[in-house]
């Protein structure tokens, strides 16, 4: 039998929070980031991140084209979110089906993808005109109600990683200042509710909220309405969101006690 010192197990728990800061980092930036940016942003030591990174790389979490090239998660992270991914729909999709009837508008269920929010199911509006999101489409954060949503219910530090230093302005209506958004985010948490007038895409509004019950994943829910609809309607819809996001989050509580 081996012994192991209360400092080992002390050594073993900080690698692996910076372990899984790194793989956070990395989410961040798909596009991959080399040992030397890593170690910047995080503030660890070259040697650190390099004996880190080999032992994710080992493992197929992290991945790198070139010796010492840019860094992105691996396909083991990929499998692994894959799996988690089609949970969350089977356990989140007949509820969805249930907000899209009392509404008669399309619900989508989208999860933070680095600096986007990725669209993973949807149940469509039965109006003609209706607004929809291919399945796999993603959007960036800050011009979204579900990326809203999910920006809201990130750390400061988890916040400043997910948001480019600029923001694209999609529409005339888009959110390209800083100061502007961290307002915006600050009335999002105190309403729970996020939404876009219009700043994706003209012609096209929408309400956003968490689901915090879902513990494996960042999850929003969404539901997008034509402007010509929505402007009369957005009391009503964002009522019901947060009404069903409560029902919603408290059948997780319950289902994981």
């Amino acid at each position: 039998m081996s012994v192991v010192s209360d400092d080992a197990r002390g050594g073993g728990i900080q690698v692996i929070a910076r372990a899984a800061e790194m793989l956070r980092l990395l989410q961040a930036h798909p596009d991959g980031l080399n040992q030397a940016e890593i170690g910047e942003r995080l503030g660890m030591p070259r040697s650190t991140v390099s004996r880190i990174l080999n032992a994710l790389d080992d493992e197929g979490l992290v991945a790198s084209r070139a010796a010492r090239g840019r860094y992105r998660l691996g396909p083991e992270i990929a499998r692994m979110s894959s799996t988690v991914r089609r949970g969350v729909v089977i356990d989140v999709h007949p509820f969805m089906e249930e907000l899209s009837r009392e509404l008669e508008e399309t619900v989508d269920l989208s999860i933070l993808d680095g600096d986007r929010a990725t669209f993973v199911d949807q149940v469509v509006s039965p109006h003609r005109l209706r607004a929809i999101s291919a399945v796999g489409e993603s959007f960036p954060l800050h011009c979204c109600a579900n990326g809203k949503a999910l920006l809201a219910s990130l750390s400061e530090a988890e916040r400043a990683r997910a948001v480019p230093s600029r923001l694209a302005r999609l529409t005339a209506n888009t959110i390209t200042t800083p100061a502007a958004l961290r307002k915006e985010l600050e009335r999002v948490r105190a309403d729970g509710v996020a939404y876009d007038r219009e700043e994706q895409t003209e012609g096209i509004c929408a309400v956003g909220a968490v689901l915090k019950g879902v513990a494996e994943q960042s999850v929003a829910v969404s539901v997008p309405v034509p402007a010509q609809r929505f402007y009369r309607r957005e009391s009503e819809l964002a009522e019901a969101l947060v009404a069903w996001v409560r029902r919603v989050d408290a059948w997780f509580e319950t289902t994981a006690e």
